[in-house]
């Protein structure tokens, strides 16, 4: 796509946020499940579609950027070119070995979280964590931000293989069905008592 359509898409927006009685009546509330929608379709489309699926998916997710963007400027909040400059922005600053005379750290991850709690000031290594994020994905997050900030807490690591993680997370999904366990809700609150534990372990 040349800056040239991404000028025209932001004239498209402009234009349906004038005169469609749907896009103008939108808000950032009202268009969330429609981007998680559009995300997820993304993944689809990467795991089992084709380049023309990704093309097209891409796609409908940046109209939710341009789209949220364009209400925003209308607010008076921000305009697309400040999502823009932010985020390029943030690169940068976090690539001192690619835009800088830093040295390639061991542990780009670990650097990179490092970096980000230090401009955030945050406290925890779980602060800045979607509460919206599903159990799985959350558990994730919160398991990769305890090993890379060096929280002392006990976490099994044995190697693993991704078909017998599927497998054996559906084996437990399916035997907690048919013991009448929602398995969502159990791992939410395991979750939660390793969140209490990776924050005692901090203090």
């Amino acid at each position: 796509m040349t800056d040239n359509q991404l000028e025209r898409l932001r004239q498209v927006m402009a234009q349906l946020r004038a005169d469609c009685p749907w896009d103008a009546e939108q808000t950032h509330e009202s268009l969330l499940n429609h981007l998680i929608e559009e995300a997820c379709e993304v993944v689809d489309a990467v795991e089992a579609g084709t380049d023309d699926d990704l093309r097209e998916e891409l796609g409908d997710v940046l109209l939710q950027v341009y789209f949220h963007a364009q209400i925003a400027t209308e607010e008076g909040r921000f305009t697309l070119d400040d999502v823009a400059a932010t985020v390029s922005d943030k690169l940068v600053r976090r690539h001192p070995h690619v835009f800088g005379d830093e040295q390639v750290p061991a542990d780009m991850w670990a650097n990179w979280e490092q970096r980000k709690a230090a401009e955030k000031g945050r406290r925890s290594a779980l602060d800045g964590i979607a509460e919206s994020m599903s159990a799985i994905a959350r558990a994730h997050k919160v398991v990769s931000r305890s090993r890379s900030h060096g929280v002392p807490v006990e976490l099994p690591s044995e190697p693993i293989d991704e078909e017998t993680v599927g497998e054996q997370i559906l084996a437990l999904v399916a035997r907690a069905q048919a013991s009448g366990i929602d398995a969502d809700a159990a791992t939410r609150k395991a979750l939660r008592r390793l969140e209490s534990t990776v924050q005692a372990a901090e203090r």
